[in-house]
């Protein structure tokens, strides 16, 4: 036995000539019995057939048809928020999972609340770019009673004109020694709880560290790769500045409110 998918396209060769129809004649979709197209998800036989033909398959075979959407393969780095996202539509963990309550959300700055842009003016102003959207995710937080909190290695007036006008609870800038894990675990302690309890999103390879910590992890589409790679993180199919943190906020942080 193999597994398939249903695929209802219509196929050509090369020399302009159609496989599976008649240009003609072409079907409704809906009245289109298409083919079968061997996904790979798995392979079912006797291990002396397999070991007399030399081949996952031989026989009589049969074939379990699967939803179209397994038909998406896991190739290349590129294939993993595709695939996520069809994990979270298809097989989204029941409501009952046990999970921390989320208590305190922290992100990181450049590359998640901005474009990772650093835009200067002719008087060597600096400027970043910030999403509304995201304003609106800090909002949604405190309605829910959720704590905020930015902190960045960079120490600027922009960021902290950002914080006030989100009304973040903290605000952490410049360089802690022991990185920007140090920093949340000072936060959690004047907070009185865990890292299981705070939900973080980051992009770099200095947030690695406190990404690993916490309970709910996150990163925007255009994360670095060394990031993408922490175990549980979720990729989310915004990119920095584009509302990844509205995204995060309400797609996965919201979710585990008592």
């Amino acid at each position: 036995m193999l597994t398939c998918v249903r695929q209802k396209r219509f196929i050509w060769n090369e020399n302009g000539t159609p496989i599976n129809y008649h240009y003609q004649k072409r079907p409704r979709r809906q009245d289109f019995d298409g083919f079968l197209l061997e996904n790979g998800a798995f392979y079912i036989n006797r291990i002396s057939n397999i070991i007399r033909d030399k081949n996952r398959l031989s026989g009589k075979t049969g074939i379990y048809e699967m939803p179209e959407y397994t038909a998406i393969e896991l190739d290349e780095p590129n294939d993993w928020p595709v695939i996520e996202k069809l994990m979270q539509q298809y097989h989204h963990p029941d409501d009952d999972t046990k999970h921390p309550a989320i208590k305190l959300f922290l992100t990181d700055v450049d590359g998640v609340l901005t474009d990772s842009g650093m835009y200067y003016s002719e008087t060597g102003d600096e400027c970043k770019k910030f999403n509304t959207r995201d304003g609106m995710a800090f909002e949604l937080l405190r309605e829910a009673g959720i704590k905020t909190g930015i902190i960045t290695t960079e120490n600027t007036k922009i960021v902290g004109n950002r914080a006030k006008k989100l009304n973040a609870d903290y605000l952490v800038q410049g360089r802690n020694p022991g990185g920007k894990l140090a920093s949340a675990k000072e936060i959690c302690m004047k907070e009185g709880i865990s890292l299981d309890e705070v939900a973080y999103i980051g992009d770099d390879v200095n947030c690695y560290d406190l990404l690993e910590a916490v309970g709910l992890k996150a990163c925007p589409a255009d994360a670095c790769e060394k990031v993408k790679h922490i175990s549980g993180i979720n990729i989310l199919a915004k990119k920095g500045g584009e509302g990844a943190v509205r995204e995060f906020v309400e797609q996965y942080v919201l979710r585990y409110l008592n």
